[in-house]
């Protein structure tokens, strides 16, 4: 069982990270079109980690690790394989630690995330498939010993994560329940190591795409899958693989993890904007169209708390999937 970071090990975090990251604010949800959605008496409070540095809740973790290197380790770089967000959180955590850093992205990746990593300073190499993401990340390790940061697995990466959830339950102390976006699992993961330490009765809800519920089908089978299908628009929640440590946690302190349709996560982007003035990525709008889909019921009259993860999306692709741009 992988060991959960305890809570002087997440303050500890907090004040190692805080020159580098943003402590994103936990707000009342201030809109009207939602709480008319979800009937009187639902309490949402909103924990904007769109507005964290690079766009997405990333370099909580990523800069963690990359903090806890050994000199020698940060002298020889570090390398990273994602399509987005973590690569983005990489190259931005190297640049402000002083690290050289080679990105591995797949060659679909999105121009404006690519964009974003060069920005600060990365060197990207490009990939055409998942097989040689990896070995070129494998090449990166063994001919230029440099440093492999996980998206979403280690215990550095936990507590960084695990942050998020100290200052939910500093900032909205009496929550009954917190709905957390699920890609490979490193973000619930931490939060919900938190919230059980802190607040036990806080119920933690994961919520993936019905087109890339790699966790769902982990905890079914009991196990962290190596394989799993992906289909969704919400790329940023959909990794190919799940991991041993993030699953254990999961299996550990999440209350249950639900479903959405790609369509639902569409429409909250579109009520987002519309009511909270908010632009985010699909993924960043999978915890609300959880709590107006599969959990409206199930937490109606409660107080609950709604993780908003990132907004790393173009213009041209936000216009699109909301059915206001051009087609491709």
């Amino acid at each position: 069982m992988t060991a959960a970071p305890t809570i002087a090990m997440i303050e500890a975090t907090r004040e190692r990270i805080a020159p580098y990251v943003i402590e994103t604010p936990t707000l009342p949800y201030y809109g009207c079109e939602g709480p008319r959605r979800l009937g009187e008496g639902t309490e949402v409070w909103l924990k904007l980690e769109l507005l964290q540095r690079t766009g997405s809740f990333k370099p909580r973790g990523a800069v963690n690790v990359m903090m806890n290197l050994s000199a020698e380790e940060r002298a020889r770089g570090i390398t990273a394989l994602s399509a987005g967000n973590h690569a983005i959180a990489t190259a931005y955590g190297a640049q402000v630690l002083g690290i050289s850093a080679k990105v591995v992205m797949p060659r679909s990746a999105n121009p404006f995330r690519i964009e974003l990593c060069r920005k600060f300073g990365a060197e990207i190499v490009f990939a055409d498939s998942l097989q040689e993401l990896f070995r070129i990340v494998e090449r990166l390790q063994a001919e230029e010993g440099r440093v492999q940061i996980h998206p979403f697995e280690g215990p550095r990466t936990f507590e960084g994560t695990a942050t998020v959830g100290w200052e939910i339950c500093r900032d909205a102390p009496d929550l009954d329940a917190l709905i957390v976006p699920v890609g490979g699992g490193g973000l619930i993961a931490g939060i919900a190591s938190a919230v059980k330490q802190l607040r036990p009765a806080c119920q933690v809800f994961g919520v993936e795409p019905v087109g890339a519920q790699g966790m769902s089908l982990s905890l079914a089978a009991g196990k962290a899958l190596p394989e799993v299908p992906v289909k969704t628009i919400a790329d940023s929640l959909g990794p190919p693989f799940h991991t041993p440590g993030a699953f254990s946690l999961v299996q550990r302190f999440v209350d249950a993890v639900v479903t959405v349709e790609d369509r639902e996560l569409v429409e909250t982007m579109e009520l987002m904007f519309g009511d909270l003035k908010l632009v985010v990525e699909p993924a960043g709008a999978a915890a609300l169209a959880a709590l107006l889909g599969p959990l409206k019921d199930r937490l109606a009259g409660k107080r609950v708390g709604l993780v908003v993860c990132g907004a790393n999306i173009d213009v041209m692709s936000y216009g699109r999937l909301l059915g206001l741009g051009p087609p491709h």
